[in-house]
């Protein structure tokens, strides 16, 4: 880990959208080959901000938009096995032959996802991605409570990440260990990790190959 622990965690203005410094994001994007076609998957919203940024390296950005379609109350009530694979498969797009996925952006998803529906779920992308894939994503970690609803994620002209969510009511954050993603993310495992300022961790995951 490169940053020290805060054990506060600064909340958000009313009606002002937070900003977060994530540098893994930040070089993450940096090193995308702008002379290589580049398959991003989003499980987020889109945004013209993000499909912005990402399209000066020649990337097709395919947005699964989870919160919007349910893909989180879907996978949580499905009971671990065959029918939560085909869940999981079902919520994602289908693969194009020579089209596997380079980047997988997850944002603060994997907190709102039980650890068998994770599992379900990065399985299912491992099927859709290259070995060496990199997934992104941003833990609770610190705080023992987030909002009800993941974070809508944009980009900002100087490398940072705003979160553009309405404010909701706060809840329980699961807090997943290092050691408990790494068990449930398929064949994912974690390349680094950086505690942020706010509380959260920044993690890349690695497909394996």
């Amino acid at each position: 880990m490169t940053a020290s622990l805060r054990r506060t965690r600064p909340r958000k203005q009313p009606g002002a959208p937070a900003v977060l410094h994530a540098p893994l994001f930040r070089e993450l994007v940096a090193r995308l080959d702008e002379t290589e076609r580049h398959i991003v998957l989003d499980l987020g919203a889109a945004s013209t901000p993000m499909l912005a940024l990402l399209s000066r390296a020649r990337s097709r950005v395919e947005v699964t938009d989870f919160v919007h379609f349910g893909g989180i109350d879907r996978l949580n009530t499905t009971e671990p096995g065959p029918e939560l694979v085909k869940a999981a498969e079902s919520l994602l797009p289908g693969r194009l032959p020579e089209e596997d996925v380079d980047l997988i952006l997850c944002w603060d998803l994997p907190n709102y996802l039980t650890l068998d529906a994770l599992s379900a779920l990065m399985n299912a992308i491992g099927h859709r991605a290259r070995p060496g894939a990199l997934a992104h994503a941003l833990i609770f970690y610190a705080e023992p409570d987030m909002q009800e609803s993941p974070g809508r994620f944009i980009p900002t002209a100087d490398g940072e990440l705003m979160d553009c969510s309405p404010e909701s009511k706060m809840i329980a954050a699961p807090r997943y260990s290092p050691e408990a993603l790494s068990k449930n993310s398929g064949r994912f495992v974690i390349d680094r990790a950086r505690l942020l300022s706010n509380g959260m961790q920044e993690f890349l995951f690695r497909l394996d190959s």
